[in-house]
């Protein structure tokens, strides 16, 4: 069972035309929505279960620029000056608060790698440091066995996955946009290679401009319309743990267990380490596209192979548009949770922290990371097909990122000057033969 996220109610009303289509109601398709509406368009919101029913309210909640590929940064230093004045801006609470977030060097090799960054994001306009094991310690208290040295970003901060995109939501529909859960699109229709309408499971609305930020799903949707996107799943798991009276503000990932203080003083920890990679029928298909990814980051990786491959085998292939979609029938991915490495993250942590001793696990719960082959977005317009606006494959670090890609989305639909230089993004590098690679070290 997934994480309790605050409700959104849906519009009842359903409209028939609109200036703009958001499939998904994630970070980044809820932001979209906000930064749309404020510009005046009719802007209708699609979502096939619930606001942040996935992975945008199964992260971390860390709003980091540390450690970002040096294509992110510029998009990122905006999307963090978007998180501290989200509250206000939008008259709710997000969770939002600047708390600093550290990560451990494990070896004489990471601290170059850290080092470098620092320098790279200084030119960047980001201001980051390193730090010797004394200096942490002052930051981060009570460690037993610190690094010799660490990357600290103190400008960094933290906000809660499963309040954040429901209030960017409801800030949305007051600026006019309609939101609709439990509303599949089931495809796209275009026509004289443009987009013409967006097919739910409640009707038909007409308009020129389609949005996909449908997170793990949007291959399946984009493929629908020929867009042979390379993209895959991560499976990542997560714990959240009853208050501790005393523990860290700062948020630290650590080779063996990361951590961030939550709004309720209980903690959410994952291992620092590992994640799950379900092999699946693309896995095939999309091998040599990931495997500089996969060389590089074999050891942390966990290759799987079970349901989810005969559940995707039997979700290929394009379907009617009267005839109930695959998105209806799954609502919400809610994969199982990988107790085992959460409890060997857990149990590190209390040997390292002992002000953890009495912390005990309330819930844990894993989703799907939607992951591209060199870790960075597409944010992108889709060759082609006028009119079609991609913006996934934020493997594993969109919510931090999510104002500013969804700003960057409202740009690109109205023909604004862009928040950020959108061309690292682009969608077209995975089919120009360059084959995007991830960037060493980080």
């Amino acid at each position: 069972m997934g994480p309790q996220v605050v409700p959104v109610a849906s519009d009842s009303a359903f409209p028939a035309t609109a200036d703009v289509v958001i499939v998904g109601g994630g970070i980044i398709g809820t932001t979209s929505a906000l930064y749309l509406a404020e510009r005046g368009l009719k802007v209708v919101l699609c979502e096939k279960g619930h606001i942040a029913g996935e992975q945008s309210s199964r992260n971390w909640g860390w709003c980091r620029q540390a450690k970002r590929d040096p294509r992110e940064l510029d998009l990122i230093r905006e999307a963090l000056r978007l998180w501290r004045g989200m509250d206000a801006h939008i008259g709710a609470s997000t969770g939002f608060t600047t708390t600093g977030i550290m990560f451990s060097a494990a070896d004489a090799k990471k601290e170059a790698s850290f080092a470098d960054w620092v320098k790279e994001a200084a030119a960047a306009g980001i201001h980051a440091e390193m730090l010797t094991a004394k200096e942490a310690a002052r930051i981060l208290p009570g460690d037993t066995a610190p690094a010799g040295a660490a990357l600290w970003c103190a400008s960094e901060g933290r906000a809660e996955p499963q309040k954040a995109a429901p209030a960017i939501a409801e800030a949305a529909r007051r600026r006019g946009a309609v939101i609709l859960t439990d509303c599949a699109v089931r495809g796209i229709e275009t026509g004289g290679g443009k987009v013409i309408a967006a097919v739910t499971e409640r009707g038909r609305i007409t308009t020129s401009n389609v949005v996909v930020a449908g997170g793990a799903w949007t291959r399946r949707i984009l493929s629908d319309v020929g867009i042979d996107l390379p993209q895959l799943k991560v499976r990542a798991s997560v714990l959240r743990t009853s208050p501790v009276a005393g523990g860290p503000e700062a948020a630290l990932w650590d080779h063996e267990f990361a951590f961030r203080k939550r709004e309720d003083g209980g903690y959410t920890i994952a291992n620092g380490h590992v994640n799950v990679v379900p092999i699946v029928p693309d896995s095939f298909r999309f091998f040599m596209d990931f495997l500089p990814a996969l060389q590089m980051e074999f050891a942390s990786l966990r290759l799987r192979f079970g349901s989810r491959f005969f559940t995707e085998w039997s979700e290929a292939g394009r379907r009617p548009f009267d005839e109930p979609s695959v998105y209806e029938a799954m609502r919400v991915l809610d994969p199982a949770p990988d107790i085992g490495y959460l409890e060997q993250a857990l149990a590190a942590l209390k040997r390292r922290f002992p002000v953890f001793a009495d912390a005990r696990i309330v819930q844990s719960w894993a989703g799907f990371i939607d992951a591209t082959p060199d870790a960075v977005p597409a944010i992108s317009p889709v060759d082609g097909v006028s009119g079609l606006i991609v913006a996934t494959g934020f493997s594993g670090h969109g919510f931090g990122i999510g104002p500013g890609a969804g700003h960057l989305v409202a740009d690109l639909v109205s023909g604004a000057a862009p928040i950020a230089d959108p061309t690292p993004f682009r969608l077209s590098r995975f089919f120009d033969g360059s084959r995007p690679r991830p960037v060493a070290g980080l």
